[in-house]
């Protein structure tokens, strides 16, 4: 019998206005201070101002935006004897969801306008398959596909 804990799956939410725990998700990373009220206006103005300039949904939008944002590799480093090799890793939906939430964040915050103006450039930007935050991705998959030769030793 084995004596390691039990993975305990955690509890999935979903938002109030559209039922998605994807923008759940976003609300809780823009968080900032526990302003969860602020955070959502926050996600919920910039998703209703793309979905207004592009004329389609907000759950498409946010869809979208996740399909052209999320990596399927990275690279993680692993020593081997006194060398340290990039070795490229297939991820899981999880931490591909995390990643392109994150990178959103980020070049959104680093604008100088406000968060919602920002993040609604930045979700416009991604959505158009444009934008920092694609190109972050495509930077990571060149890394990745440029030590394709380690790959054995994961």
């Amino acid at each position: 019998m084995s004596r390691r804990k039990k993975n305990i799956k955690k509890k999935l939410f979903f938002d109030i206005k559209y039922g998605s725990s994807e923008i759940e998700y976003l609300i809780n990373l823009v968080m900032k201070n526990g302003k969860k009220s602020l955070a959502r206006r926050i996600v919920y103005n910039s998703l209703d101002s793309v979905s207004a300039t592009l004329n389609t949904t907000q759950l498409l939008v946010l869809e979208q935006v996740l399909q052209n944002t999320k990596p399927n590799l990275e690279v993680k480093s692993k020593r081997v004897v006194g060398n340290t090799y990039q070795v490229p890793v297939e991820i899981s939906l999880k931490r591909q969801l995390t990643l392109a939430f994150k990178w959103l964040i980020f070049y959104a915050r680093k604008r100088k306008k406000g968060m919602v103006p920002s993040l609604t450039e930045e979700l416009l930007a991604a959505y158009n398959n444009t934008g920092s935050v694609v190109k972050k991705k495509e930077e990571v998959y060149k890394v990745a596909q440029a030590n394709k030769a380690f790959s054995h030793l994961k």
